[in-house]
């Protein structure tokens, strides 16, 4: 994984943790507690998914990016 893998990685587990610290901490009844848990769970989740997404899709632009310059280096000392 590179550093900016690690990165995202590290900040959705700490989302998580501060989030799940949080509402456990709140003085709620437990059925109210549980509920805002799933809520915070799933919108993070929906988050992390996008987050990757548009992540693997600049990683893809960038390799493209690369090949295509190191083609024509190649093409051009030929």
């Amino acid at each position: 994984m590179d550093s900016g893998g690690k990165l995202l990685a590290a900040f959705i587990a700490g989302a998580l943790a501060g989030a799940g610290i949080g509402i456990l901490l709140a003085p709620e009844k437990g059925k109210v507690t549980r509920e805002k848990l799933k809520g915070s769970i799933d919108g993070l989740s929906d988050k992390a998914k996008e987050a990757y997404k548009k992540a693997q899709q600049a990683y893809d632009d960038f390799m493209k990016e690369a090949n295509v310059e190191n083609e024509e280096k190649s093409t051009s000392k030929a």
